[in-house]
């Protein structure tokens, strides 16, 4: 499922114009990135808790030229799956 089939299936599971469902998936996103600017976490109870990591600093290997590299620290958005959404998909 890609970007458009989700706004397509949010529509007609709610009764509304495509355009306010993209309006409200576009939102949810947008808050989400925030959030996790910001190092919050969000959790959504039954789905799912998005979350942010850092990733610290360490050497790598270049495969083509076996060149060591240093690659440097980040910060990583995490998904957690919840109970609700573990025990759908299982």
């Amino acid at each position: 499922m890609n970007k458009s089939d989700l706004i397509d299936a949010m529509a007609a599971d709610a009764g509304i114009s495509k355009v306010a469902a993209k309006a409200a998936l576009e939102s949810f996103t947008d808050n989400v990135t925030a959030a996790l600017k910001a190092k919050q976490k969000v959790a959504l109870v039954g789905f799912g808790t998005f979350s942010v990591s850092e990733r610290a600093a360490r050497t790598g290997r270049n495969p083509q030229s076996n060149e060591t590299i240093q690659i440097p620290a980040k910060n990583v958005a995490k998904f957690k799956a919840g109970a609700g959404l573990s025990e759908a998909v299982n």
